[in-house]
């Protein structure tokens, strides 16, 4: 890149690896210079969390509030109702209002671990509040004539779903036209003038700025972070286990200090970066460790992400839990907890490998034992066969594969 952002957000989206593309770069930051902007990204309430995926632009809400600005968090009460056809093979299944709102609500603890809410600061809005009341025939007359079919069908989003068996239904095909009106009204209320997402938005974003456009005659902008993967190729927060998520009711405080701690070495000084506060230098310097040194830079980072959503104490508590797990083989004060029913005892260890989520299939239960992997209480097991019964849980079994996976069992 050419040009060196002058203005401090844009100088640390460049600096910390967070910008793809940009509408206009040079603009923005003449905009950024002259006072505070608003902008936003939005969010669909698709499940009751938010997960690592979307951490990248959290941080990037984050960072824009920190240098002044003032971001908003658009919640998709409406559009979730649509459903976002980008780049999926199939059609999302539709949920009720109940269960949006209930999203929405296990979202919003994540966010207010990130950004000041309230008058004059981060804004929190739900879009079903200008889409659920529009009537459709004024909408196709008004937005609808605005948008070419030809120059839809032209998106990679939209190609990659017609070249499958799947087909797009005209339900989906409208979510690019509610999502350029989120930009269109968000500017018109709240004179939010800069849209980002991620780099697989930019499409959904250039139809809100044209649109805007074309309707309100605004100056605007979009702004795209890097869809992330991790050295090894995976997508980022993904795992065989499933998405990593936020909300500490659905992955504890210690296993999101784990999946920190388990980044491998050449994600470190970029992890640092992108989902820590610590200066650019210092992420180097760490960065640049090597052999078991690199060790301390993954639990700094641990650390340091931990205590961003889980606070400070949870971030001490994990480490401490694992040193004890890992280094003096003890239990574990925050280990995972799996309750099993007294009447579902006795049960074959690969079904208890199973039940725990340590393995997700018996088959893959049995290759962790096989491979030499497992311990309860610290013993090694190579029995398949091993029967476990209420006698051996007792007052708590910790059951361990390698030096990652550890869940305490107990009977409920």
């Amino acid at each position: 890149m050419t040009y060196k952002p002058k203005s401090d957000f844009l100088h640390v989206m460049v600096e910390r690896g967070y910008l793809a593309d940009c509408t206009d770069l040079q603009s923005l930051d003449d905009a950024l210079i002259n006072g505070s902007v608003t902008a936003y990204i939005g969010y669909d309430a698709t499940a009751a969390s938010l997960h690592v995926g979307h951490l990248l632009n959290i941080m990037m809400l984050r960072w824009f509030q920190k240098t002044g600005n003032r971001p908003i968090t658009l919640m998709g009460g409406g559009t979730t109702k649509v459903g976002d056809p980008s780049f999926r093979s199939d059609e999302r299944p539709l949920l009720d209002a109940a269960a949006i709102q209930s999203n929405i609500d296990g979202m919003g603890q994540v966010f207010a671990r990130y950004l000041d809410y309230g008058p004059d600061k981060a804004l929190m809005l739900n879009n079903a509040e200008w889409l659920d009341g529009l009537n459709y025939l004024d909408f196709l007359r008004d937005i609808g004539r605005h948008f070419s079919v030809n120059r839809m069908l032209s998106f990679e989003s939209v190609k990659s779903r017609l070249d499958r068996e799947q087909s797009l239904s005209f339900l989906e095909f409208n979510y690019m036209i509610l999502q350029a009106y989120d930009f269109l009204e968000l500017y018109r209320r709240y004179d939010c003038r800069l849209q980002m997402g991620g780099s697989d938005q930019w499409g959904n974003i250039i139809n809100g700025i044209d649109l805007t456009r074309r309707v309100l005659d605004g100056e605007i902008f979009g702004l795209t972070s890097p869809l992330l993967t991790t050295s090894d190729g995976r997508k980022m927060g993904k795992s065989a286990g499933g998405a990593t998520w936020l909300n500490g009711a659905m992955l504890s405080p210690y296993d999101f200090w784990q999946f920190w701690r388990n980044s491998t070495d050449a994600d470190v000084g970029r992890f640092l970066k992108l989902y820590t506060e610590l200066p650019v230098e210092e992420c180097d310097r760490l960065a640049a460790l090597s052999g078991s040194e690199i060790n301390a830079a993954k639990i700094i980072l641990a650390n340091e992400v931990t205590t961003l959503l889980h606070g400070a104490d949870a971030a001490a508590s994990a480490e401490a839990t694992a040193r004890e797990v890992f280094e003096q083989g003890g239990a574990g004060g925050d280990l995972e907890v799996v309750t099993i029913a007294a009447d579902a005892l006795p049960v074959s260890v690969v079904q208890l490998l199973a039940q725990t989520g340590i393995a997700t299939s018996g088959k893959e239960a049995k290759r962790l034992i096989a491979e030499g992997g497992l311990r309860l209480n610290n013993d090694a097991i190579a029995d398949p066969q091993l029967v476990v019964d209420a006698g051996m849980i007792g007052a708590g079994l910790k059951v361990s594969v390698g030096k990652k996976k550890h869940r305490m069992v107990q009977i409920g």
